[in-house]
Parts: C-alpha cells; structure tokens; sequence
C-alpha cells in the first residue's frame, strides 16, 4: 500500500504548519466532513466492538467552530450555541445538545487539562454536514475545537498529540483532523494516510432523519444471524480501491465502492433504496450510503456532472450537495 505518512492508534506524523496564532481571543475553524468510500465489517467481538477496513475520504462539507475566551475558569465556565448560519433544519439544530455532552466540550476539556491558563470559553457550532448522517459531523465539531482551544490557550500540541488526545473521543476525530484520504483499520482507529492527488467528485444527497451508528451496526449482526452469514475479520482495504484514488479515476473507481453496513441502513430506512436507484438511473457512476448513513453519495465523473446531477436530483425534490475530495483536515480560518 502506498501512504502518505502513517498513523497508528490515533498517532500521525505531525504537519509543518503552525496550530496558533498569536494572542487570539478568538479562532474558528473548519474541518470537513467524510464519506466512506469502502467499508467493511467483520463480526461482533467479545469487546462490544466490529473490526473495519475502511477508506475514509474528507469532503468538502465543512463544520465549523468559532472559540471565544470569556473570563471565569473550566470546567464551569464554558456554553455553547449553534450558529443561524447553519444550513440544517431547525428541527435538526434544535436536536444538538448545548452541555457537557457534546463532543466540542469534551474537546474542550481534554485542552484545558494540559493548558497553564485555560479561561472561560464559548463555542459556537456552525453546522452543515447532517447529524446522525454516517458523514462524522460530530467529530469534524471536535477535532475544529481542538485546534480552536490549542491556539486560544496557546498550549503548542503538534497534530499528532491533538490527534491522541482526539482518539478519546471517538475513532473519527483523528481523521477529521488529518483530512485527505486513509485507510482504517482495527475499530478505524489505525490510520494510514493514502495517496489521493486528484480530488473526486461527488453529489451528497442528506436525509431527514438520521440513524443511530450503534442501531445499524446491531441491525447488520441481526440480518447476518438470521441469513446464516460468517463474516470474516477484515485484514486490508481493496487495492483496486487504492489504486483508484491513487490515479484520480472515477470511473475505475466506481465498480470498487462498498459498504457492508448499506443492507442494515436500508432494513431500517427503505426509502434510501429508491433514492440510490434514482441517483444511478439520472447518470451517477455508482452510489453508496456513506458511513452508518442516512447520507448518500452518488460518485460523479467530474465537476460538472457533478452539479448537472444535483441539479436533477434536486428536480425530484431532493437536497443534493456537490462536494469533492479529498480536502484538508481541520485548519484555523479566522
């Protein structure tokens, strides 16, 4: 397998540029959402855990997260809102818990332990990847809030130890901060960055409803028990799929897209079935749901096949995103 660095357990090779600005007393930032491209899951082991083989792509669908200091001291002081500027539904942003167990304060909270000063802190969550949407919103708003919080506090952590710190909070959050595109291994905690020069393009269609990761994977344990399917450990990514992302193409890549956890999100949501079928018959090159869904994406030849099949898919009433990747992982924007 050809990489671009390697990570294991959460750890990456640290990137050259800066984490801080100088005396900020307040910093957004940005980090991407993802799609699965290849995902695969083996059985249910003793820990409560699957092992995967996994090919995360960072898309162009951004969370951000604004950091202001404001006096008092952690854990006490610190609040959380949602920007009016987020693209979900109300009903959507009004699901998004505003305490302690959001991501962001956790990743807030992880900072502050290793900060000298640590003040009062206010988040503030700009949303636009769907919740509960397979695409690791959630995790995008803690990896954004690490990189806030370290250069608000000035705590100097390279993307390696913010990555570590990330890993506590879930498997998705070392990659929201490393972007571009890897393979996944173990519960897709083993990162290993691969070669994707040339971004892909693709048309994001979200749902209005979401799904619970832990429902979908209990479903496809279910759905495997009752069909009598062994599944097998998962060692390594397809290479056609790594030789596709490597090369840039599309169309090569197309026959490579898989999702073991696609049978279960549509047992609990038939209505993605007919929505994957309408995306391939308005031209998409292939379609998958990305992650434990509802999110779907429908892979495109190009830039503006892309947007000529959102615009389609939008005549049928629905929203459609066009997005590329891979892109960056989460960087300061302000």
């Amino acid at each position: 397998m050809e990489s671009a660095g390697t990570a294991r357990n959460g750890s990456f090779e640290a990137l050259s540029e800066p984490l801080w600005q100088p005396e900020p007393r307040r910093v957004k930032v940005r980090a991407p959402g993802k799609i699965n491209a290849f995902f695969q899951v083996g059985p249910l082991r003793s820990d409560g855990y699957h092992a995967v083989a996994s090919t995360y792509l960072a898309v162009s669908r951004y969370e951000e997260v604004a950091a202001t200091a404001r006096s008092g001291t952690l854990p006490t002081d610190i609040t959380v809102s949602v920007s009016s500027a987020s693209s979900l539904t109300p009903e959507q942003l009004a699901s998004i818990p505003l305490d302690g167990s959001n991501l962001v304060v956790k990743a807030a909270l992880l900072v502050a332990d290793i900060a000298e000063k640590p003040c009062g802190l206010h988040l503030e969550i700009t949303k636009h990847v769907p919740i509960a949407g397979g695409m690791g919103g959630g995790s995008a708003d803690a990896a954004a809030t690490l990189v806030a919080c370290d250069a608000l506090w000035h705590t100097g952590l390279s993307r390696e130890e913010l990555a570590q710190l990330g890993s506590e909070l879930g498997a998705d959050v070392p990659f929201a901060l490393m972007g571009g595109a890897a393979v996944g291994l173990g519960i897709g905690d083993e990162l290993t960055a691969a070669l994707a020069p040339t971004p892909l393009h693709w048309v994001l269609v979200p749902a209005e409803f979401g799904l619970s990761t832990p429902v979908v994977y209990g479903t496809l344990d279910t759905l495997r028990e009752a069909g009598g399917i062994q599944a097998d450990e998962p060692v390594q990514v397809e290479a056609g799929v790594l030789a596709a992302l490597r090369a840039g193409d599309a169309q090569a890549l197309a026959p490579w897209l898989h999702n073991d956890l696609q049978t279960a999100a549509e047992n609990l949501a038939p209505s993605l079935t007919a929505v994957l079928a309408q995306g391939t018959a308005l031209g998409a090159l292939a379609a998958i749901v990305s992650g434990s869904g509802p999110t779907l994406a429908f892979l495109a030849a190009d830039t503006a096949h892309a947007q000529d099949l959102a615009a389609a898919l939008g005549d049928r009433g629905h929203r459609a995103w066009p997005v590329e990747g891979p892109v960056h992982g989460a960087h300061i924007i302000l």
